[in-house]
């Protein structure tokens, strides 16, 4: 079929075809086309990150390997820096404020450290979380990959970084005549339920640091409140009880994710921490609250899965 344009030229078309008449979306789904970066199933994500699982555990490695490279003592600096944490928080809050509720040092100096480090892990996972996505835009938009795979390859890291901490931890508790037993095996449980509660929380900051990435520069003043309110430096029952403080009041800050996570591990490391066995219930806050960020941090990053990378 021919026709004679306004200006002389003759244009051809071809035969009425069955795709005439079609809008782009009923093309689409006729022809089985997706649109590029569109969330799939929950299910199908989930395969995705296990096919990804290599790729994840290779870039926390190269993450950590590249953070101290510039640094003369190199990988060092990753316990030499909560060390240091420690010595000003003794100084301070062991010597001069005396907020260490009667404890000596035998027992107040391992108490200082294990919480310096296990808080330390969730902070750092915090912190790199929520630069997850802002901070590697040109990756997310180069490579198609389950963007989860980011924040979680970060908190990983982080655990890297804690084990490689754990010798220099083993070594105060030595020191201080805290010597293993039995207990320390609990340190596994204690790191896979912290683990998993800082990938979630990871994967909500990623979320929402995506969206908003000022704020990274609010995070650091919300996470040292977080830091004074769990007892990091401090047997957080006693100052709770020297400051008159409201039972509630009392139950919602030992109830909270930091403090369960320290305290579970002070129990595991230090003989007599307790005085006794902790309540079951700490073992149950454990594991609710890594449950809850875990799962519930997973499905809320994976909701806005096409949304990375695109504003």
């Amino acid at each position: 079929m021919s026709e004679t344009t306004h200006d002389g030229a003759v244009a051809v078309s071809g035969p009425p075809s069955a795709d005439d008449g079609l809008s782009p979306a009923e093309l689409a789904r006729k022809y089985e086309l997706s649109v590029s970066g569109a969330r799939v199933g929950l299910g199908e994500y989930i395969r995705q990150m296990w096919g990804r699982r290599h790729f994840i555990v290779a870039f926390s490695s190269a993450k950590l390997t590249a953070q101290y490279s510039q640094a003369k003592m190199g990988q060092l600096w990753q316990v030499v820096t909560p060390l240091l944490n420690a010595a000003v928080y003794f100084f301070i809050f062991g010597l001069l404020l005396g907020g260490r509720g009667g404890m000596k040092n035998d027992m107040y100096i391992p108490f200082l450290v294990t919480g310096v480090f296990v808080f330390t892990f969730t902070q750092a996972s915090a912190m790199a979380g929520v630069r997850a996505i802002s901070g590697n835009l040109g990756l997310v938009r180069a490579l198609h990959f389950p963007r989860a795979s980011l924040p979680i390859s970060f908190a990983l890291q982080q655990l890297q970084q804690l084990l490689f901490s754990m010798i220099v931890l083993a070594a105060v508790l030595l020191g201080f005549g805290h010597f293993p037993a039995f207990a320390w095996i609990l340190v596994i449980p204690v790191l896979a339920l912290q683990f998993v509660f800082n990938v979630g929380l990871a994967l909500v900051l990623a979320r929402m640091g995506a969206k908003t990435p000022d704020l990274a520069q609010l995070l650091p003043f919300i996470l040292r409140t977080w830091m004074y309110a769990s007892g990091v430096m401090y047997p957080l029952e006693h100052m709770l009880q020297k400051a008159g403080a409201h039972s509630w009041v009392s139950d919602i800050l030992l109830a909270n994710p930091a403090a369960v996570y320290m305290d579970l591990m002070r129990y595991a490391l230090i003989e007599n921490y307790s005085g006794e066995n902790l309540p079951s219930h700490v073992w149950a806050l454990a594991l609710g609250w890594a449950v809850l960020l875990g799962v519930g941090g997973f499905v809320y990053f994976w909701k806005a899965e096409e949304r990375y990378g695109r504003g």
